[in-house]
């Protein structure tokens, strides 16, 4: 396996690539393709939403007889199954290209290594591991989803300096500038599902909607009301696209909600609503990252729970004092060493706030 100076750069532009599908791709992963001839791209494609055709073939038909004897650079291994669409496999192989270049295998067990043997069967030089991490990083909720069986959660905050999400009346709007408040858009709209609680809908009655970002998916709506709380005319519920899960038995009190086209799982658990078996329907429903729109009570439950990938935090340059409400309801500990601990992958302004993105060190 050989690679040459000048494949970091074409990988780099496939990944950028890819991004464009960050909020259409949803189940599938985003994936970008970028045909080379004589170091020099000649054609350029990415996924764009599921059922349609993948990133290779785009590239492909734009190449068209360039891709014979070219290089094509593709963020993920190509499919070598069929599913809605041809595996990309063939096509690569019928176009002729001499090299084929991936950033990464795929997790999916139909493919996982399959599509780089056929290609490698077909006499193609394949390589892979170029931009491993941001490819990675790109796909994190697919991976999680093929690898774990769930989605990959991250939990959103937007809070004081001192960590402090509304005041103790329960007054929140606006701890976090207009500009962090637009920036969080960008992360539902990425997201296949925004996560609530009963307290959240009851206190705040808020949509989960995705606004301002043109084109993207509405998300589904996902709130966990133990004891079948929701109001019918809650605005979550307005278009139908919710599911609630809940720990009541009882399917006769679903049908008010299954009347208004929202959906209602039983997922009894010790403690309410079992948030393990929840990420794991939401696997199955094809989910691939979770982002939480929530308070202290169900942030921490989700933390204690093991369901929590990462934090995604927005720091207003305030501060809110002791009586004010905090971010993650978590029990007391008896020594650091029972703290949870975080990796800070990046810390960024956003208007005159910060941005921390963080991931849970036992991820």
């Amino acid at each position: 396996m050989m690679f040459y100076p000048f494949d970091e750069t074409h990988m780099a532009q496939a990944l950028t690539l890819a991004e464009r599908g960050m909020y259409t791709t949803m189940p599938n992963p985003r994936v970008g393709c970028v045909i080379v001839r004589d170091e020099k791209p000649v054609a350029e494609g990415w996924h764009e939403r599921a059922g349609e055709p993948h990133a290779e073939v785009h590239a492909l038909r734009a190449a068209g007889p360039l891709a014979q004897g070219a290089t094509a650079y593709v963020t993920l291994e190509p499919c070598s199954h069929f599913g809605r669409t041809p595996p990309c496999c063939d096509a690569l192989i019928k176009a002729g290209v001499r090299r084929v270049v991936c950033a990464m295998q795929d997790p999916n067990p139909l493919v996982a290594g399959r599509g780089l043997a056929r290609l490698r069967e077909a006499g193609i030089e394949v390589v892979s591991g170029i931009l491993e991490a941001r490819a990675r990083s790109l796909n994190e909720g697919f991976i999680s989803r093929m690898e774990r069986g769930r989605p990959w959660l991250r939990i959103k905050s937007a809070a004081s300096l001192d960590g402090r999400t509304a005041l103790a009346n329960g007054v929140s709007q606006w701890i976090t500038c207009a500009e962090a408040r637009a920036d969080a858009q960008h992360w539902r709209a990425r997201s296949c599902a925004i996560l609530s609680g009963i307290g959240t809908v009851l206190a705040d009655n808020p949509r989960l909607t995705v606004r301002g970002i043109p084109g993207a998916r509405q998300p589904l709506r996902v709130i966990v009301d133990s004891q079948l709380r929701t109001p019918l005319e809650a605005s979550v519920l307005a278009d139908g696209h919710a599911l609630i899960a809940t720990a009541i038995t009882d399917i006769t009190r679903f049908a008010p909600y299954q009347t208004l086209g929202a959906e209602v799982v039983s997922l009894p658990g010790p403690d309410g609503v079992d948030l393990p078996r929840l990420m794991v329907e939401l696997g199955h429903r094809g989910i691939n990252e979770v982002l939480t729109e929530t308070g202290p009570q169900l942030n921490g439950a989700l933390i204690r729970a093991g369901c929590a990938d990462a934090l995604l935090l927005y720091l207003a340059p305030s501060l809110l004092g002791n009586a004010a409400r905090g971010m993650f309801a978590l029990p007391d500990l008896d020594s650091l060493a029972q703290r949870q601990q975080l990796h800070i992958l990046n810390v960024s302004p956003v208007g005159s706030d910060l941005r921390i993105l963080a991931q849970f060190h036992n991820i």
